[in-house]
């Protein structure tokens, strides 16, 4: 059982409702599409918000792009981007935030249309890249190499390389990942729905509510269940509250992603570092402590777990990494060592404007080898910010952004 102060639905906020959905080369049905989903995702959060918590906004994921939008150059696929801008400005009459993923780019004539239109249409133009392994397990390192392309290209036509937010690079992700915009599928279950929670003020509370021993075991056994149990108290009352709700036909809720999926609104992750002892994020310890909380996501029961479900390190969505960047408390090289026992890769990294391209290609490499070796899903998503050496503090101006000082890339 859990403290009540911790049942708070406060505590507890959904961050995406996130729906899979196929469009059609025929863009006349893609409002029908669009609508539908939009329908599916506001039964859900309305009734979420009716039994008290917070949704934070409405996701659409839809099958790769190159298989509904007229890919010949940026300005005909941009001109069917246009159309799904309209549609869902007009379907957007509730207030939630929508974002949608355009899915995965699987050509290298798709991925060099991406930066035109990222810095276009931002965030109703999520889109990720998968970097598949050959029978031997080698990297597609050309795939890799027009990824970092596009991520070059990116930086330097979006303002301040922020377009970089909307671009991923996967490494052994599967299909259903609700957090964007590592979001991808080929309509192979229909159209599904999946939700992911922001969590970190939940954790945190959890372990301010319980005693720690002062033998280490013993504080590390008692941490762990704090957090399994605050955590699989709200898991299990989001899951009942969703399976309450009427879908339409041919709409299936397949599951949830377990990350705590932090934002700068919330608590830093570090916070839960530092109720563990540890004297800042990246102090001896930070490998440990990376492994007991992306144990506790993949302990909850009676729920179908999909996506990340690990320990998510987003460098410029967490003020606490941010902060940790500007002390110098850590490096890239210490990210992708907790990425070893978490959930997510270099996320959201900002690193030099000048980095050089094959030093991006081998540490995106780095990345997938871990991914596919410890077979775990890994994400690669680099801001090189124009202008900014190592150690100057970036000027985002995204609401979704921190300002952190700029990595080097070894």
């Amino acid at each position: 059982m859990i403290n009540s102060s911790l049942k708070n639905k406060n505590l507890c906020k959904v961050r995406a409702i996130t729906a899979f959905a196929v469009l059609p080369n025929d863009e006349t049905q893609w409002q029908n599409v669009l609508a539908d989903a939009k329908l599916q995702c506001d039964h859900i959060a309305k009734t979420l918000m009716k039994q008290g918590y917070t949704v934070q906004t409405i996701r659409i994921v839809s099958n790769p792009f190159g298989e509904y939008l007229d890919c010949q150059n940026a300005t005909t696929a941009a001109q069917g981007l246009a159309k799904i801008r309209h549609i869902l400005n007009q379907l957007n009459q509730n207030g939630l935030r929508i974002r949608f993923a355009i899915g995965e780019a699987k050509t290298a004539h798709e991925i060099a249309l991406l930066p035109d239109l990222i810095a276009e249409y931002g965030d109703l133009c999520n889109a990720c890249v998968n970097i598949p392994v050959d029978e031997y397990g080698f990297l597609d390192n050309d795939l890799i190499e027009l990824s970092v392309r596009t991520v070059e290209k990116i930086a330097q036509i979006t303002p301040r390389g922020e377009g970089n937010f909307n671009f991923t690079v996967n490494f052994n992700c599967q299909p259903f990942i609700p957090y964007f915009p590592a979001s991808y599928h080929h309509g192979e279950q229909g159209n599904c729905l999946v939700l992911g929670l922001e969590t970190p003020d939940l954790l945190a509370a959890a372990l301010r509510e319980c005693h720690l021993p002062k033998n280490h075991a013993a504080k590390m056994r008692t941490a762990f269940v704090a957090m399994r149990d605050a955590l699989q108290f709200h898991i299990q009352q989001v899951q009942d509250i969703v399976q309450t709700v009427k879908l339409g036909d041919k709409w299936t809720y397949i599951g949830m992603d377990t990350s705590a999926a932090p934002s700068k609104n919330c608590t830093s992750m570090t916070t839960l570092y530092e109720l563990l002892g540890v004297p800042y994020f990246g102090a001896s310890s930070t490998v440990e402590i990376s492994a007991l909380l992306t144990r506790v996501f993949k302990s909850l029961k009676n729920v179908p777990i999909l996506g990340f479900s690990g320990l998510m390190l987003a460098v410029t969505e967490d003020e606490g990494l941010a902060a940790a960047t500007r002390a110098e408390q850590f490096d890239i090289r210490a990210l992708l060592t907790y990425s070893s026992v978490c959930g997510i890769g270099l996320d959201t990294v900002p690193i030099e404007g000048d980095t050089p391209s094959d030093k991006i290609v081998a540490i995106m490499r780095d990345t997938g080898t871990m991914a596919f070796r410890l077979n775990k899903p890994l994400t690669v998503r680099l801001f090189p910010v124009p202008n900014l050496k190592a150690g100057e503090i970036t000027a985002f101006e995204s609401t979704d952004l921190c300002n952190c000082a700029v990595l080097f890339v070894p």
